[in-house]
């Protein structure tokens, strides 16, 4: 059987001319639904980082306890950001080289890596403490830094991954 697309040369193309890859692309339904679910995650994702993050720099939730205000939001957090990797990873497998080429995309992928770090910086040094802040109005710096970092992290993944649908296709 003939192949319509060409011999890859590159490892992007190798993973975009895949079954799954041209199966997903191929698919009347398969990216948008994709897409949907990807979008209706990282929203998810956003809003409950966001409530957290507002509570950590006391504009939002000030009655709630953070260690209260984390056990509710992490669960919703972490399965939707598994729910939000899975999807996204399906739609990058279906246009990898497009979306290799595209700086949108590159910028959104450096983002999550800063949103991440500053995570891990927050859970095993500022969070260590939290006993002493919990249910206080003045937290210490280092958790309203994270928290407006993160806000910022987070909203530029949200602009960038917006981009890359303005733009995908028009860089490669």
């Amino acid at each position: 059987m003939a192949s319509y697309y060409p011999e890859p040369t590159n490892i992007w193309e190798s993973i975009e001319y895949s079954s799954l890859g041209t199966s997903i692309a191929e698919s009347l339904w398969a990216f948008p639904t994709l897409e949907t679910i990807h979008v209706i995650a990282l929203v998810t994702v956003i809003g409950t980082i966001a409530v957290m993050d507002l509570r950590l720099l006391g504009i939002a939730s000030n009655e709630t306890a953070v260690t209260r205000m984390s056990s509710d939001t992490l669960p919703w957090t972490w399965g939707a950001f598994v729910l939000a990797a899975i999807t996204g990873t399906l739609l990058f497998i279906s246009k990898a080289s497009s979306y290799m080429a595209n700086p949108y995309f590159i910028m959104k992928m450096g983002l999550l890596v800063l949103a991440a770090l500053n995570m891990l910086y927050f859970h095993f040094v500022t969070y260590k403490t939290v006993h002493d802040w919990d249910t206080g109005l003045h937290l210490p710096t280092g958790a309203k830094v994270a928290a407006t970092l993160s806000l910022v992290f987070w909203i530029g993944v949200v602009f960038a991954g917006r981009a890359i649908g303005f733009t995908l296709g028009i860089f490669y």
